[in-house]
């Protein structure tokens, strides 16, 4: 038995930590949302609103996390600096103009950037069978990839909560996925976002629409000698609603629990 039953696990409140307002980061920046963080030395929940942390919703760009797995374990590529051409083209009203990423790169660069049209070209190769297969295996979510669109994972039925999120990600670390450690050892290095001498921070971001809502993501861990914290934070407003801090709110909002829990 895997970790899926984290569930059963007593969740502990931020106010334990001195947050006494669990839900201010989140009106600060305007948002609505959930934070779920997993201790995992210590077996603890922590979360921000549990009702809504268990809630599925499409996992936008942190599905690159599973992609860049998929991918490398059919072997539709060989490693991270494996370069895809581009296509000439790209639906910039979906995705909006971005020209700096219209150009051959790098698996690993596309991971960081979050060029779309790279891990679309990805998806093409895997096929939604392997993706079905791969995705049951590892319980990501309701594994529902029948989305015509090729890019199902901002649009459709696929979906997950922040807490299977977390789970998915402790499963990774632990090497209980259905993954050669050669793979998963290489996700761990395209993740890093920060690095110092304390700890090492491992993630990425998503943002897609659904329902005529901005969702927004952060996902990842952070390793520390003494303990690894994990985390996975979503938030969400109107999209009627301007609101230019949102994509900075996700890391923001992520790291006051992380700071109260002393994790950086």
């Amino acid at each position: 038995m895997r970790l899926f039953c984290f569930l059963l696990v007593v969740t502990y409140s931020f106010q334990a930590y001195g947050q006494q307002d669990k839900l201010r980061p989140f009106r600060d920046c305007g948002v609505t949302g959930s934070c779920a963080l997993y201790d995992y030395q210590h077996k603890k929940w922590l979360m921000s609103d549990s009702a809504d942390a268990k809630i599925p919703s499409l996992p936008a760009s942190t599905f690159k996390i599973a992609n860049l797995l998929i991918a490398l374990e059919t072997g539709v590529i060989q490693d991270e600096n494996e370069v895809i051409k581009w296509p000439g083209t790209t639906d910039t009203t979906r995705y909006g103009y971005r020209p700096e990423i219209y150009h051959d790169m790098t698996v690993r660069e596309a991971f960081e950037v979050s060029a779309v049209w790279v891990f679309l070209d990805l998806a093409k190769k895997i096929g939604r069978e392997r993706y079905r297969q791969y995705l049951t295996l590892c319980k990501y979510g309701n594994a529902d990839v029948s989305e015509k669109d090729p890019d199902f994972w901002n649009l459709g039925p696929l979906a997950i909560s922040p807490v299977n999120q977390v789970e998915f990600m402790v499963n990774a670390y632990e090497g209980k996925l259905p993954f050669s450690k050669r793979n998963l050892d290489i996700l761990k290095r395209v993740m890093i976002n920060e690095q110092n001498e304390n700890y090492i921070l491992r993630a990425k971001t998503g943002w897609t629409r659904e329902n005529g809502m901005d969702s927004g993501w952060w996902v990842g861990y952070v390793e520390r000698k003494e303990n690894v914290y994990f985390f996975a934070t979503r938030v969400s407003k109107p999209r009627s609603v301007k609101n230019p801090n949102f994509g900075s709110c996700r890391k923001e909002i992520t790291k006051v629990f992380l700071r109260q829990i002393k994790a950086i």
